[in-house]
């Protein structure tokens, strides 16, 4: 069951009641000192939430293929790395083709 805030308009004092969704809005309250019935107004506060984890989008995505994207990109990463010690080879090997034909 929620609690809700409710006021005394005379004393500004308040207190917490705990009602269903489905009941009325107090108007009168007993006063928590005197006992007597008093005056209130709902006082209405910022509800309270706490997200906790990595997040709401990370921890979807990740569960819906979210690391085979990830796979994917290394994968592509190492292609690129090695196309590029290939052809750095080659070009090491042409090079000292060249400097033995020049050298004749």
């Amino acid at each position: 069951m929620p609690t809700y805030v409710y006021k005394f308009i005379d004393t500004g004092e308040t207190i917490e009641v705990q009602q269903a969704f489905t009941d009325e809005a107090l108007t009168e309250a007993v006063h928590p000192s005197d006992g007597t019935l008093r005056p209130v107004k709902k006082v209405f506060t910022p509800v309270g939430i706490t997200f906790k984890g990595g997040g709401f989008y990370k921890t979807d995505n990740s569960k819906s293929g979210g690391s085979t994207s990830s796979t994917s990109s290394t994968t592509a990463a190492s292609s690129t790395t090695e196309s590029s010690s290939s052809s750095s080879s080659s070009s090491s090997t042409t090079s000292s083709t060249t400097s033995s034909s020049t050298a004749d």
